[in-house]
């Protein structure tokens, strides 16, 4: 749906408007607002504007409330159009440097650091996806015997990754046939992308002609294989969150169900996961506001994400909160969070 066509004024109201709520969380008043923004015009001049904000859609009147608060499309607008350039604070970027550098160099470990500084920082919940591995070249692959039908493969990576992934076989394997299978997939997919891999791995062994007691472990890689990969792309438990308590103090979710939706969306693991996932295939700050999402389970939620990268290696880093906030400061860190996983991984 087109965005309105608002003339100059309204611009200029609509961004007090969305600036006096996100910071005080109150409904905005023309008095209020003629007061604080000096826009050289009467409050009935900013009330009778507001009115035709109201009719394009752009605000609202909560109960009976005499001000009136932003919708997502009035959000969409500010972050599109009205928004000034991201607020650049020495003070916080320093401080997201010394959280974030200072620790371990574990991939997960930085992210972790990323998704709790950045949290507190901009009193959002901070969230971090890590890395997608699909560019990453199979340097070697070895097969690992668990138990008589359960095997661990263990995927050596450029850049010093790892990934594990689990495969059932169909019986016993013997070790014959292990050493076997475990040649053929180097011979066959070491030296690929994972990506590559995972597009192309049942046809690359399909006339490798394995003994009797390797076709059927070997089969398992031909029909699953493309599943197994996915896998080891992204790996598992890969979202790592910041503290939901600070979303819980924000006067959004005083009320019950709006705490139940936040303890619901903390808790669904999976999809927030497939919801980052998709977010990882845009380069740059990715924005998206309340009803935008489709999904009840967002629509009182912002998500601001940037993309971090390494070579083949990329993921997600960012924060979750309220359609009510500051977006240039929150812009302005999520990007620079980047921008800091990225120069440590490299």
């Amino acid at each position: 749906m087109p965005l309105p066509e608002l003339t100059e004024r309204e611009r200029r109201v609509l961004e007090a408007v969305i600036q006096a709520y996100v910071e005080t969380a109150q409904p905005a008043g023309s008095n209020a607002i003629a007061r604080r923004f000096g826009l050289g015009v009467s409050p009935a001049t900013i009330r009778s504007t507001m009115s035709d904000l109201e009719d394009k859609g752009l605000l609202y009147h909560p109960h009976t409330s005499a001000g009136r608060v932003p919708t997502d499309v009035a959000y969409r607008i500010y972050v599109d159009s009205l928004l000034p350039l991201p607020r650049v604070q020495l003070k916080e970027h320093d401080q997201l440097s010394s959280q974030i550098v200072g620790g371990g160099s574990a991939v997960e470990s930085i992210l972790r650091r990323a998704a709790q500084s950045l949290g507190v920082i901009t009193q959002e919940l901070g969230v971090a996806l890590g890395p997608r591995l699909d560019g990453s070249v199979l340097e070697r692959l070895d097969l690992v015997r668990l138990s008589s039908e359960r095997l661990l493969v263990a995927l050596s990576l450029s850049g010093g990754a790892v990934r594990t992934i689990f495969v059932e076989a169909r019986g016993q394997v013997a070790d014959a046939a292990l050493a076997e299978v475990t040649r053929v997939l180097n011979e066959r997919i070491a030296g690929l992308t994972l990506r590559e891999i995972r597009n192309s791995v049942g046809d690359r062994l399909r006339d490798t002609g394995p003994t009797r007691d390797a076709s059927e472990l070997l089969n398992v890689f031909i029909e699953e294989g493309d599943q197994l990969f996915e896998s080891a792309i992204y790996g598992e438990d890969s979202v790592l969150l910041g503290q939901p308590s600070l979303l819980a103090d924000q006067p959004e979710f005083a009320n019950v169900d709006s705490m139940r939706k936040l303890v619901a969306l903390t808790e669904t693991r999976e999809h927030l996961t497939d919801l980052l996932r998709k977010r990882n295939e845009t380069p740059g700050i990715t924005i998206s506001i309340g009803n935008e999402h489709q999904d009840p389970k967002l629509e009182s939620f912002t998500i601001v994400t940037a993309q971090y990268h390494s070579g083949g290696v990329t993921g997600v880093i960012g924060v979750i909160g309220p359609t009510r906030m500051p977006y240039d400061k929150v812009i302005s860190l999520v990007t620079h969070t980047s921008r800091l996983i990225t120069d440590l991984l490299e």
